[in-house]
């Protein structure tokens, strides 16, 4: 042994004691061990030591507030096993600080801070803390940030009345319980504070050059009017699905408006809401992606960053709790290559309205004719949206603006193009967008136009009735499927009709597999915008988790439907279509096509063919010597009664379900009238 070695060995020992010693005080024991699961947390101490760890508290506050159904209990000072932590006042209070102003991240108030001191005396005697119960007090403080809408709050306590005074002198042994409530409307908390100071703030917003917004003004609390996420995300959901030419800017702006960051001409605010890394790379969209944007009652963007979370934007949850009205965004692919994913998301996606679009740079291509014909066709009202505006040449941003007016006057189209300039023209559309098209020029660089967009959004009425569906059956449209260790089979889709409340006696049936049958299962839970639920309703798109083991998980597949009661499916349908005007078109018997009917997609031939009086729709002169040896012939223009096959398997269709029918373009739409009955 060297005599370096002999001269550290004491050194090692004695900080090994003190570790030792350090370990040991901690043995007073003042509340029982913490539980994994409820609403109640232990906490030694709190620091903001880097944006990582104040993500993970945040997303522990909101966990432990889903466990209590959006209150929860922090307990400062007590170690996990139920010790006290030996703190002093001025490090308990500064961890309760920064938990304040987590809860305030999370759209939650602080509404009881307790400190408690004389709970545990050192005795000098034996060198060891001890638990001195009978002289323990409990002083109430007012929280530091005040009640939901910053004000102070007075605290009357009755340790105070009695004359006890907390001790804030470095040895006091003292710990701290919180009780934070989150507020479930955020009328009551307009601006949710942030960790940094409004210094740090501005000069963050400078850097990412937010979206100018007005000042927000404070709202008098609505205690009569309360809000719950499952009424926002089903009543006042607005979907909009986003289409145009490639290239159009459709994620930038989805992107632009999701964040509230102006985009810097490279791509930055696109990069922010794509999924794959193809997409980033290419800057092309190839899937159908939703995002959600919030609204307070004001009409004021939810501001789509958080300081608290190092730059980086809100998630589902958070915008969802503190919205009062929600915009789903569906971002579709523009190029032809993904055509087949943009008709399968207009068709699936329940769209109350759909934003169309263009470049004003460059003139409207046949894509974006083909994505207007698409949605007039579904029905769906359409906003025209000239983009990247800065810069553009006055000569080429006319000559685009006369071509979609031209598109859009056209017979298959047949709406008016309305120009918004202001407000006013907002509230003149509104209850005419069936017949008009409002045209808007934005410009995701500059931020022209953003401003009016989001009014106009904010504006647009609910057009889909789905509380209208409560009274019906449950049916769920299964739209993707995933494995989630721990939970099992979790499938993802939209409540197109009645409500389910899951839990242990939840029993559904899955299906139709690919022989026809339902499965029996059970649904464990259920997720609405990232958020644990109990009861899923009509309007809301929604993850529920099911029961089932390995080789039931196999049979599922994107397509099916979750039902309670009455499963059917069935191999063919009749259906009452409309072939459309343009391309050459000629359908006859055993023409084969593929077939969109809300979330199912599958190759169908026409089995039988009956024509709807031809005379009044319009049809060719010639129609009527096209039969021929019993064999019928529809072209473009025509209307007839189908009756379709599945080539594969049988699928979950009803009468009343909107259809499309293409092969590589879009040849026809209608409604599904009927299931033939088996003999």
């Amino acid at each position: 042994m060297t005599m370096a070695s002999i001269t550290e060995a004491p050194e090692a020992l004695l900080r090994k004691d003190s570790i030792v010693d350090d370990c040991t005080k901690r043995l007073v024991v003042v509340v029982d061990p913490e539980s994994h699961n409820g609403n109640v947390e232990y906490k030694r101490q709190v620091s903001a030591s880097n944006p990582s760890r104040l993500r993970t508290l945040t997303t522990q506050m909101s966990f432990r507030m889903d466990e209590g159904h959006g209150r929860c209990i922090y307990r400062i000072g007590v170690e996990d096993n139920g010790c006290h932590s030996l703190l002093s006042y001025d490090q308990v209070a500064e961890s309760a600080r920064i938990l304040e102003y987590l809860a305030r991240s999370l759209n939650a108030i602080v509404v009881e801070r307790k400190m408690i001191q004389n709970e545990v005396m050192w005795n000098a005697a034996t060198g060891e803390p001890e638990r001195c119960t009978a002289d323990a007090i409990a002083v109430d403080e007012a929280p530091i940030l005040g009640d939901a809408m910053g004000n102070p709050v007075d605290i009357i306590s009755e340790s105070k009345e009695d004359g006890h005074v907390l001790n804030k002198e470095e040895g006091i042994y003292t710990r701290a319980e919180l009780t934070i409530h989150r507020i479930e409307t955020h009328l009551l908390d307009p601006s949710p504070m942030q960790l940094k100071s409004k210094s740090s703030h501005s000069d963050a917003a400078k850097s990412d050059k937010p979206v100018e917004h007005k000042e927000e003004e404070k709202v008098a609390p609505a205690s009569e009017e309360k809000f719950s996420v499952s009424e926002t995300m089903s009543a006042r959901n607005i979907r909009i699905a986003v289409v145009g030419n490639v290239d159009a800017g459709k994620s930038t702006l989805i992107g632009t408006l999701t964040t509230s960051c102006l985009d810097d001409g490279r791509g930055k605010s696109r990069t922010a809401i794509m999924k794959h890394r193809h997409e980033i790379e290419s800057g092309r969209t190839s899937t159908a992606t939703t995002h959600l944007m919030g609204f307070r009652s004001s009409g004021q963007p939810i501001a789509g960053r958080d300081q608290i979370r190092a730059n980086k934007r809100k998630g589902e949850d958070e915008i969802a709790r503190e919205s009062y009205r929600v915009i789903t965004l569906m971002d579709l692919a523009g190029h032809e290559k993904y055509l087949k994913t943009t008709i399968h998301g207009v068709s699936s996606g329940f769209s109350d309205y759909a934003l169309i679009l263009v470049n004003a740079r460059q003139p409207p291509t046949h894509m974006t004719a083909h994505h207007l014909n698409l949605c007039c066709s579904f029905g769906i009202p359409v906003l025209v949206i000239f983009t990247k505006v800065d810069g553009c040449p006055e000569h080429a941003f006319q000559s685009c603006k006369q071509d979609v007016m031209k598109m859009l006057r056209s017979p298959e189209v047949a709406r008016k193009p309305f120009m918004i300039r202001n407000d006013n023209d907002i509230e003149t559309v509104m209850d005419k967008l069936h017949t008009l098209a409002p045209m808007i020029e934005t410009s995701c660089v500059s931020g022209a136009g953003i401003d009016l967009l989001q009014k106009m959004l904010f504006a647009l009425p609910k057009r889909r009735k789905h509380e209208n569906k409560l009274n019906r059956d449950f049916e769920f449209l299964v739209e993707d499927i995933f494995n989630v260790p721990g939970v099992g089979a979790v499938v993802s889709g939209f409540v197109n009709a009645g409500e389910l409340t899951v839990g242990g006696s939840c029993h559904v049936l899955v299906g139709p597999t690919d022989d026809g049958t339902f499965v029996k299962t059970v649904a464990k839970s259920a997720h609405i915008a990232r958020i644990n639920t109990s009861h899923v309703t009509a309007g809301q798109s929604a993850c529920l988790a099911l029961s089932m083991n390995k080789d039931m998980r196999k049979k599922l597949r994107r397509g099916m439907v979750v039902v309670k009661t009455n499963p059917t499916s069935t191999l063919q349908f009749d259906a009452e279509i409309c072939v459309l005007k343009g391309d050459s078109t000629t359908i006859r018997r055993s023409y084969q096509a593929f077939v969109h009917i809300l979330n199912v997609r599958q190759s169908a031939f026409a089995r039988e063919i009956e024509i709807v009086n031809h005379f009044a729709t319009g049809a060719p002169h010639a129609y009527k010597d096209l039969e021929e040896e019993g064999c019928i012939v529809l072209r473009p223009g025509s209307r007839a009664k189908v009756r379709f096959e599945f080539a594969k398997r049988p699928e979950y269709i009803r009468a009343g379900m909107r259809m499309l029918f293409r092969d590589g373009r879009v040849r026809g739409v209608g409604i599904v009238t009927g299931i033939p009955t088996t003999d």
